[in-house]
């Protein structure tokens, strides 16, 4: 479990060398759950995470503010939501969530990072069944006895939980990561440095050096481009 966790520390470690970009990128993804349902994360779940993942990348108030503006303002920009599978060097296996306005666009520079970086495209459903989507919750300040005894009393299921790195990482269902967390407020944990929902793969693979560095080229070139939004892979780079 702890190679998966690794994966999701390294990609969280990019992004927050990048915040520029992924302020931006969470603005989009703010505003396109707001549209999709009330600009409320009250009463908006799917705001609710977004917003949650937001906090833990310290994306600054006045951007989440004006992306829910925008979408109370009764904005016509509208952006379909995407995901492209693919392999990368030596049988590893990439998914890219998307979020775009143009999809032609979108799927030519996909497929471009993907071609040149020793990489290729996969049909749908082609890599996904290899990955379990999980909600993933990162917790400082607790030991995992006390986490355990606090989800017990609350109720609520959780698939793994563990110590890593002065941290107890929960793996959980994704339909119990509002339980994960309203179980973890009402002991008076408000602060994650991790809260996320994602793809873990059900097997990691390691590569060889040269095979790494062109892998993480490759999903450096993904996450950079404008309208992808979360890239998940089975690939340890620990």
């Amino acid at each position: 479990m702890g190679r998966k966790w690794n994966n999701i520390k390294e990609k969280k470690a990019s992004k927050d060398a990048n915040t520029s970009r992924i302020y931006a990128k969470f603005g989009r993804e703010i505003y396109v759950a707001a549209k999709q349902g009330e600009p409320d994360p009250e009463s908006n779940q799917a705001l609710k995470v977004v917003l949650e993942r937001a906090k833990t990348y310290n994306v600054p108030k006045a951007i989440i503010e004006r992306a829910l503006e925008k979408a109370k303002g009764g904005s016509e920009e509208n952006y379909d939501e995407l995901r492209y599978e693919g392999f990368g060097p030596n049988g590893s296996m990439v998914i890219v969530d998307a979020l775009t306005n143009n999809v032609n666009r979108t799927a030519a520079e996909v497929r471009a990072a993907f071609s040149k970086n020793g990489g290729n495209m996969g049909v749908s459903g082609s890599v996904s069944y290899m990955f379990d989507a999980t909600a993933v919750f990162g917790i400082e300040g607790k030991t995992e006895e006390e986490m355990l005894e606090l989800l017990m009393e609350a109720d609520v299921d959780v698939r793994d939980l563990f110590e890593e790195d002065d941290s107890v990482i929960i793996y959980a269902d994704p339909a119990q990561f509002h339980a994960v967390q309203e179980a973890c407020r009402q002991a008076g944990i408000t602060d994650f440095t991790v809260a996320e929902l994602t793809m873990l793969a059900q097997n990691d693979v390691t590569l060889d050096a040269d095979a790494q560095a062109q892998f993480e080229r490759m999903i450096d070139v993904l996450e950079d481009l404008e309208d992808v939004k979360q890239v998940y892979h089975n690939v340890d780079l620990a």
